[in-house]
């Protein structure tokens, strides 16, 4: 970080500039990775990690809600959640205003950046934090697992991992997707960040033909986050069970329903977005094998 701007170059060729708006809160080097925690003019206060963009409190509801509301308002009585990583915590105060949710169990490799998070992004992480329903496990997600206890446990399974760099080599590949899969509960489902298609369209490719070769069911919808700089956001999903598939008429009826019954208060996910969510445009249908 250089000056009062920090750049953030992911892929070849393209990258974005933030304008910062005064020192840095945090900046250090965990045992895993760099993490940094600042303030900017336009987009609120950003946490980075290995200089990668990971979340800011502007537009963190277009991310987090949509991998947590969209499956458990189809799925309709989620009880059990893991999420893999999501040290922030949004993923997690999204799935606690669920009343129906008995547990919710974060699993981070990284300890260092749950405790920064829970000292700076007390804005978007201080009712998960006070809720008796969170636990919390600093472990290696991918071990955990494939621990005997897991098998079976949850209803839905939201993969909030970074890219497939340093930490996070481990949360994506064929082994990864079979542990999930045995870690539902029948009809569970899980969710997972497939990248920026514009700009990483392979991820697509790779993980529905990996998310095929496990689950009975499948698919991709998308999503807009403006700092994960690309345009549209891809998130796919599997489902366990003959009958677990998202984006169904039936599915999309009962989110809606399940909806105004739990008067949800949302920034970004309303019942319509949930719907269009699965309008792909050709490209990236394409991408689909």
């Amino acid at each position: 970080m250089a000056g009062k701007k920090f750049t953030e170059r992911l892929h070849k060729g393209y990258a974005q500039v933030m304008e910062l708006s005064g020192a840095a809160l945090a900046e250090e080097k965990s045992r895993y990775q760099r993490i940094r925690i600042f303030d900017t003019v336009a987009n609120g206060r950003v946490l980075t990690l290995d200089d990668i963009v990971q979340i800011t409190t502007r537009d963190e509801a277009a991310y987090a809600e949509m991998l947590t509301h969209l499956p458990m308002l189809e799925h309709g009585r989620v009880e059990r959640v893991m999420i893999v990583g999501g040290g922030d915590l949004s993923i997690a105060d999204e799935a606690l205003k669920h009343k129906s949710v008995k547990a919710v169990v974060l699993v981070d490799i990284d300890g260092r950046v749950v405790e920064l998070c829970r000292e700076h992004f007390a804005e978007i992480n201080a009712k998960a934090f006070r809720d008796k329903r969170l636990k919390i496990e600093i472990a290696d997600a991918f071990e955990y697992l494939g621990r005997p206890e897991s098998k079976g446990r949850f209803d839905l399974i939201v993969a909030d991992r970074p890219d497939p760099v340093g930490p996070g080599k481990a949360l994506f590949g064929e082994t990864f997707y079979e542990r999930v899969r045995n870690a539902l509960r029948p009809g569970g489902f899980a969710t997972f960040q497939t990248g920026v298609p514009f700009y990483q369209p392979w991820e697509i490719t790779e993980a529905l033909e990996d998310l095929a070769g496990f689950f009975p069911q499948s698919g991709l919808y998308v999503t807009v986050v403006p700092t994960y700089i690309g345009g549209f956001m891809a998130l796919s999903w599997a489902g366990n069970g003959r009958n677990a598939k998202l984006g169904t008429a039936g599915g999309i009826r009962r989110a809606r329903k399940g909806f105004t019954s739990a008067r949800l208060k949302t920034d970004y996910y309303n019942p319509d977005i949930h719907a269009a969510a699965f309008a792909l445009p050709e490209w990236i249908k394409r991408l689909a094998p």
